[in-house]
């Protein structure tokens, strides 16, 4: 446990509402691009003659550039010192915007989102650890509950603003709205943020090379296998099979390797630690649900339903306004509730609104899920700060800036096989149940030689009787089609409520936190 002396706040005199707006900022650009490309994948995949299943690449490329720099960030602070390695990344994070939004191909957009990734990775971990050091221990809680509210506003303005750009003009304007806001973040980061004494005087160890080149391998395997896994049939690919042995020797190097170094890029023991230890656990299986829903509501919209990105993103924009509801709340009884009962309420709602979105049908219209939607960005507003709070509850001051890499590193984690899990069971799970579909319409019954013959004579009278039968069984086809993705979109609502309700019981195993510790959250 740290001593109250290293809990004292770190802000130069600067009023610290202005640090937290500052860093508010910077983790405000990268959740606003995550919510835009997200809107805008089925206009990339059109316009860079790709498949939608290519253009996720999009969103799961950057989440292994984000993996590989998290744990690092806690070494480039002490390196180069925090206010000049954040700034950097601000201003790469912001260049690499602008050549994603300038990409010709699909190969340059995703090398632009890898250099994206690369300077977004350690805007979180920095940005909560200036946060946590700048406030008391008493107003940490508020503290973070504003700074929450801000990022929480990027999914209310995300999908409607990348949707208006996509529509309006196109998807490449969903990355340039980053360069004003990476502009100002960097102005606001440059005049009011400062390295408190304890950076400016630290010496970093000698650079983990070994573990840094491990780290490498591993998480790039990973999303290479989880990029192209369903593509290439799993395990039925040799590449894959090899590509899986040599991921597994290198994270098995690497978790030795960071668990026995004295000095590792990452150090693992933090892990031992049972609150911090069961919340990446948590963070792990929260990232596997919220990327889930972040890439799956909007193709729901735009693949089953016919809408645009705008009128997609409207739709789903509301889960923000659900979780700005909710941050004054949480804000209010971070120090007065067990956050575990918190935890409970936030993973609960999130399970029972999935399971909402799995009674779902082609005739709904924009409103039949709007309170769903927004009472799930509510549940989710007590699920952020509390689960961190009880992650970090247990750890000393020093302990968090590696804590933070870790932290954010497994939720990254968590979502790219999120998205990929997505990804494997809308495409087979929707020909099982073409296949179980078919088999229950057989040919012969009189509603379907009725329905045929409907179609047959609408389609004579448009297209004459030589290409009317053919129009007719290629419309029932797409019917078909549809039904089947449904039932795919529906089984991958329920399998993220399945989490959610695993998360409640887990939750449980906390320990009961020390009030007054708020940590360096997520968002």
């Amino acid at each position: 446990m740290a001593d109250e002396s290293s809990q004292q706040p770190q802000n130069s005199g600067v009023n610290p509402w202005l640090i937290a707006v500052s860093v508010m900022l910077a983790t405000f650009m990268e959740v606003l691009d995550t919510a835009i490309a997200s809107v805008a994948l089925p206009y990339i995949a059109g316009s860079l003659s790709a498949t939608t299943d290519e253009a996720t690449w999009v969103l799961t490329s950057y989440l292994v550039a984000n993996a590989v720099i998290l744990p690092a960030s806690n070494w480039f602070s002490l390196r180069f010192g925090r206010k000049r390695f954040l700034i950097t990344c601000v201003i790469i994070f912001t260049i690499a915007s602008f050549f994603c939004g300038a990409a010709p191909t699909l190969g340059f957009i995703l090398v632009a989102r890898v250099i994206q990734g690369a300077g977004g990775g350690a805007l979180q971990p920095l940005s909560q650890s200036i946060l946590m050091e700048s406030f008391p221990p008493e107003k940490r809680s508020a503290a973070m509950a504003l700074f929450a509210f801000g990022v929480v506003v990027a999914p209310v303005l995300g999908p409607t603003l990348g949707g208006w750009l996509t529509d309006t003009y196109s998807w490449r304007y969903a990355f340039y709205i980053n360069i004003p806001v990476g502009a100002l973040a960097v102005f606001m980061i440059s005049r009011y943020i400062k390295d408190p004494p304890y950076i400016r005087n630290a010496k970093a160890s000698k650079f983990d090379n070994l573990g840094f080149g491990l780290l490498i391998v591993w998480t790039g395997l990973l999303q290479v296998v989880l990029d192209k896994g369903q593509e290439d049939d799993w395990f039925g690919a040799a590449w894959i099979r090899w590509a899986v042995i040599i991921l597994v020797v290198a994270l098995v190097w690497f978790i030795y390797h960071s668990w026995t170094s004295k000095q590792p890029l990452v150090n693992l023991r933090t892990l031992k630690d049972r609150n911090f230890g069961l919340g990446c656990l948590l963070m792990v299986l929260l990232g596997l649900a919220i990327y889930s829903m972040i890439t799956v509501l909007p193709l729901f919209y735009q693949e089953l339903l016919g809408y645009t990105a705008f009128a997609a993103g409207l739709v789903v924009g509301p889960r923000g306004i659900g979780s700005i509801l909710g941050m004054p709340v949480i804000g209010y009884l971070g120090n007065k509730v067990d956050p575990r009962y918190l935890l409970t309420f936030g993973f609960m709602g999130f399970g029972i609104m999935s399971l909402v979105f799995g009674d779902v049908n082609l005739g709904i219209s924009p409103w039949t899920l709007l309170m769903p939607i927004v009472l799930t960005g509510f549940a989710l507003s007590f699920v952020f700060v509390p689960i961190a709070t009880q992650a970090y509850s247990t750890l000393r001051l020093e302990e968090m800036g590696n804590a933070s890499g870790i932290f954010n590193l497994v939720r990254n984690i968590g979502g790219g096989i999120g998205i990929s899990i997505t990804q494997t069971l809308l495409v087979r799970r929707s020909a099982v149940h073409q296949t179980e579909i078919g088999g229950y319409v057989p040919r012969t019954q009189i509603w379907f030689e009725q329905h045929l013959s409907a179609l047959t004579g609408y389609f004579g009278q448009r297209l004459g009787p030589a290409n009317a039968q053919h129009a007719a069984e290629q419309t029932m086809y797409r019917q078909l089609g549809q039904q089947a993705l449904l039932w795919a979109f529906i089984d991958v609502f329920r399998w993220m409520s399945l989490i959610c309700f695993l998360c409640v019981g887990l939750v449980w195993f906390f320990k009961k936190a020390r009030p007054g510790r708020a940590p360096a959250g997520v968002h």
